[in-house]
């Protein structure tokens, strides 16, 4: 199953982008587990001058960037919170029931439009703070990574 990062701001040179390009590069190595390969997307923030705009104009950029996907997952502080091994067996789960391509949302500093919501199939929270698109970016690629080491059996997590 391809994975897809798709999020609104670009991240600069420094912390976060060590750090995604660290969890993504160790992805690579889940190919054999039908995890990969892993692209990473990303838009400009919208410049509109009202929130619901800014959502639409990026809505429709980040489903452009998913493309084919037929798991669309929108991160989102109210969305459904797994422990490391649960998030591991779901997507495991999608993976074993045919998804070829699973695209991860991560909205801007508004949010998601409210047509982002209805269009995914899970609304995911990485816990119920807000993090910055940068910061969230590196969470989801650690649990991704996270995720494929559970599965192999790797010592990488522990409980």
């Amino acid at each position: 199953m391809r994975l897809t990062i798709a999020a609104v701001g670009r991240l600069k040179d420094g912390a976060e982008r060590v750090l995604v390009d660290r969890y993504i590069k160790r992805l690579t190595a889940a190919k054999s587990l039908g995890l990969g390969p892993v692209l990473e997307k990303d838009i400009a923030e919208a410049r509109h001058a009202t929130a619901p705009e800014r959502q639409a104009d990026e809505a429709q950029r980040l489903m452009k960037l998913a493309g084919d996907a037929d798991l669309v997952i929108a991160l989102d502080e109210r969305g459904t919170t797994f422990s490391s091994a649960a998030f591991a067996a779901w997507m495991a789960k999608v993976r074993d029931d045919g998804r070829r391509h699973a695209a991860f949302l991560i909205g801007g500093a508004d949010g998601h439009a409210p047509g982002i919501r209805d269009k995914a199939q899970i609304l995911l929270s990485l816990g119920p703070m807000t993090l910055p698109h940068g910061l969230a970016r590196a969470v989801l690629a650690e649990q991704l990574y996270r995720a494929t080491t559970i599965l192999a059996g790797h010592p990488y997590h522990r409980e």
